[in-house]
Order: C-alpha cells, then structure tokens, then sequence
C-alpha cells in the first residue's frame, strides 16, 4: 500500500458535500489551535510531526482502522512522511495533502449563486480562508468583485463563459487577503474601483466619483459612500435592485468590525448610518452575498453558497433591530474583537501600494483565518 495525493480541491468537495473525513494534522500545536481544515463531518487529531519521525506508535491507537485518512502539514513534505508510514503498516486508503496547508489557504471553489435573463453570477469561496469573491457576467462584459489574488481563476471564468473582464471594484482595503484588483485590471484593461479615502497610491478609479456604474444589462449602485463601517471606505454594490455584495459591512452572521483602525466609535457610528440609514431602504427579499462568512457549516445556504435574504439576516442580528446609536456603538465596542488579522498591517501595505511582496512572501502573510467579523449570532 503507498499513500496518494490529495488536491485541496477534493478536500473542498468532501467538507462542502459533508462526506466523512479523518484528519491526522502534523503541524505544531498552536498552528493546529490558530487554524484548521473544519466542516460539519470532519474529525482531526494533532500529533506534531517531530513526535511521529520514529514511528507512528504514538499515534496508532488514536486512527481508525476502517475509514480513510488524510494526513495535513504545512508544505506537504512532513505529511507525506507520515503517509507512507501510515500506508507501510497497514493502514488503508491513506492520503496526504497535496502543497499541504498552503495549497488549502488558496484553493477557490466555485458556485452560482444566482442567474436571470440579464445577468449571471458566480461566488469563488475561498475554502481554507473564509473569503468570498465573485463575477457578475452580462452579455459580453463581467464584473469581478473583491478578486484574489488567483488572477487565472478569474481569466478561466471568462475564457470559459466567452466573455470580457471589464470591471473590477474591491469593496474596501483588505486587511487580511492580498487583493489582486490591480493585477487583474492591467492584465484585462478592466477599470479598477476603490475608494480614494482607501489612501492606494497607484492609478484607479475612485468610487467617490460614481453612483452608479452601467454596463451591457447591469446597473451597479455604490452605497455606503461616506457612511464606513469596516475600514474608512469601505462600500457595498446593489445591483439590480436584487442582489447586494456588502463586502465586510453585513455578513450572513454578523457586521463588519470597524476596530482595525483604532477608532472603534467613531467607525462604529459611521457603521450605524450605514446599516440603519442606507442598509435600512433595501427591501428583505434582496439576496445579500458578503465578503467572508465564518463557518462555512452554518453560513452556506440549501443552494449551496454563502448568502441570505437580507430580511433574514435582519431577523437574526439583534444589531440591526431597532437599536438607538449610542446602545448600537456601545454594543460594538463591547464586542469588538481585539485578535486583528495575521499580519495585517504588511497586507494592507501590500493593497495600498506601499510594499511590495513576491509570490512567497504573499503565500506566508496569507496563511491564517480571515477575522474580519465583529459579532456573530447563532
């Protein structure tokens, strides 16, 4: 028996489709505590791989002898050891993840989550990360919101659906993912949106200037225009009058958190007018379809991608339910959430334009769980 290759993507598969997966995670303790592979039918162990070079006794009891097992690292290398070591003794139908957690951190896996006689709509669910891109298409054009930094996912799409990248908006400057809006827009001559209050010093479009943006059956309405929640400027896009991408102001389970700058009240007011001034004209039926959710078990929908009508998430968030602005502030600082992003401050660096990083260096800063919510209900 000889240990096979597992691709994040059929990790993804089986943790989305709830199928039974054993994990063996090698990694060191506090890796294993900051950030695993989870899902409503997954089981994992952590036995770091330093205690399993001589043999896997330490562990042997611990494994089921009749179910499948995939071993996970960081890179791939000490995984495949332990692998082989698994399938030497007998163990069956053993796996190790392939580019180890790495791989998992940037696999995207993509969903439609919505489609009419004008447009159609894709979500890119960043599995082992929490974060959600998307393309709306429409006669020949498409619009990418919140890109990774995968550009080729966004340039298959297109390829594949015949059709031209031409505009590109980043909902605010992200603080735990490298956004790929810029690289996008010079590789497809797209027009690139953000807010100049984000502070990016390279050339792009600022959302101050526009309303609304037009193209082929698409009328996208920029909200939230001065009134930020989750970063200075940040902003949400209603298009159509049916869909609305919040970017991190509204999660399926949450608000955006505004404490990332140091100015918790102040953003926590301008979060307020946002949710009860501009959020509060937008009928319930509107399917909203946020920047990253939390629990990909909890937050993903029967049609299988994460959103929901906004009407239910209103029903579910005491925060959004007739709260005065000084109970809502007091409630946000309250929870504000003080563990900021892994590395946040060189990621937003990176997204403003001010530091530049190579593919590995980028690959490091992203390794982690987005924590860009503020306050979660059940």
């Amino acid at each position: 028996m000889t240990a096979k290759a597992m691709k994040a993507s059929e990790v993804a598969k089986k943790v989305i489709n709830k199928e039974e997966l054993f994990i063996l995670d090698v990694r060191n303790e506090a890796d294993f505590a900051d950030w695993k592979i989870e899902g409503e039918a997954v089981t994992s162990i952590n036995t770091p791989y330093f205690e399993l070079i001589d043999g896997i006794d330490p562990v042997r009891n611990d494994l089921p002898k009749d179910k499948p097992i995939l071993v996970v690292c960081a890179k791939e290398g000490s995984s495949k050891f332990v692998a082989e070591m698994l399938a030497e003794d007998g163990f069956k139908e053993v796996s190790y993840l392939e580019g180890g957690m790495k791989s998992w951190s940037e696999y995207l896996y993509k969903t439609k989550v919505y489609q009419d006689e004008k447009i159609k709509v894709y979500q890119l669910i960043r599995v082992g990360k929490g974060c959600l891109s998307y393309m709306v298409i429409s006669g020949k054009e498409a619009l990418v919101v919140d890109p990774a930094r995968f550009l080729d996912v966004y340039e298959t799409i297109a390829a594949d659906e015949g059709v031209k990248i031409t505009h590109i908006v980043d909902s605010h400057l992200h603080a735990d993912h490298i956004s790929g809006g810029k690289q996008l827009a010079e590789k497809t001559g797209a027009a690139y949106y953000l807010m100049k209050s984000e502070g990016a010093v390279f050339d792009f479009e600022p959302l101050e200037n526009y309303h609304k943006i037009h193209f082929e059956q698409v009328n996208l309405e920029v909200l939230a225009v001065k009134t930020p929640g989750h970063t200075p400027g940040s902003v949400s896009f209603f298009v159509n009058d049916k869909l609305l991408f919040s970017g991190d102001t509204i999660f399926v389970g949450g608000l955006g958190r505004p404490d990332l700058g140091g100015k918790v009240r102040e953003w926590a007011n301008d979060l307020y007018d946002t949710v009860y001034e501009k959020v509060a004209t937008i009928a319930d039926d509107v399917v909203v379809l946020p920047g990253h959710y939390a629990s990909l078990d909890e937050e993903m929908n029967s049609n299988g991608y994460i959103g929901d009508l906004l009407g239910n998430i209103r029903s579910r968030n005491d925060m959004m339910q007739n709260k005065g602005k000084a109970e809502f502030v007091d409630m946000v600082e309250a929870n504000a959430n003080t563990e900021t992003p892994p590395n946040f401050e060189e990621i937003v660096a990176i997204n403003r334009g001010e530091l530049e990083a190579d593919g590995e260096k980028q690959q490091e800063l992203e390794i982690g769980p987005n924590r860009c919510a503020l306050h979660h209900t059940n």
